[in-house]
């Protein structure tokens, strides 16, 4: 029997798409672009996210060891499918992609994070996702992560075929190519996304480093380097 989720009207609520190592880490198998300035906006919008008290839920892609080629990212138990440290709320339940529509009927009165998992880039082709996406009611959908062209177009325009109001925090949604990133916001836009950046939603930030990738760009190696040899 599926409970039925309460019609709670919610003002925001922060969708996290796919924040996880193999994505956003320098040494991730699928990297993004430009990861450390990425990186820093999502750790602001998770601050921003705590402090306000706005519910997130996760995605998190994930994919069995055999089967889908040692090359893909974010394979099952391995440290790249695990999520960027401050991507997580302390108070979180998780869902396993498995097929199921099954969810708690207090889920997200108890819970901070839901964080679920599915087995392909499309978040609505899981029946437990599409469900709670669908049924969930709220003044605005704020999502974050990668990527721009990827997971976080199939995302909004899920979203919005769903008559969600959607508003995409651009600069810390992570692409892989800029062409195919900026088609993808123009494309969201036109059916009636709203795009904004970070500092709109959360305000200025003065965080130089994002302590959590150890590449030369993070660690703020790269940029001492050319001050030295300026100087």
């Amino acid at each position: 029997m599926i409970v039925q989720l309460p019609r709670i009207r919610r003002r925001q609520i922060l969708v996290d798409v796919d924040t996880q190592r193999d994505f956003l880490l320098a040494g991730g198998k699928a990297c993004i672009r430009n990861h450390r300035r990425v990186l820093a906006h999502i750790r602001r919008v998770m601050a921003w996210a705590r402090v306000n008290h706005v519910p997130v839920i996760s995605t998190a892609e994930v994919y069995p060891s055999n089967g889908n080629g040692n090359g893909h990212p974010c394979i099952d138990g391995t440290e790249g499918q695990r999520k960027v440290r401050y991507t997580l709320v302390g108070n979180r339940v998780s869902f396993a992609a498995d097929g199921s529509m099954d969810l708690p009927g207090d889920m997200l009165r108890v819970y901070h994070q839901v964080i679920l998992h599915k087995r392909c880039q499309d978040p609505f082709a899981e029946p437990r996702i599409e469900r709670l996406l669908s049924e969930l009611r709220a003044s605005e959908f704020i999502l974050i992560g990668a990527t721009a062209e990827g997971a976080v177009l199939a995302m909004a325009l899920g979203l919005l075929q769903r008559g969600k109001p959607v508003t995409i925090v651009t600069d810390a949604v992570g692409v892989w190519n800029r062409a195919d990133a900026d088609m993808a916001f123009r494309k969201v836009e036109a059916k009636g996304a709203r795009l904004i950046e970070t500092r709109r939603l959360a305000g200025h930030s003065h965080l130089l480093q994002v302590r959590m990738c150890d590449c030369d760009s993070c660690r703020g190696i790269t940029r001492k380097a050319a001050c030295d040899q300026d100087d």
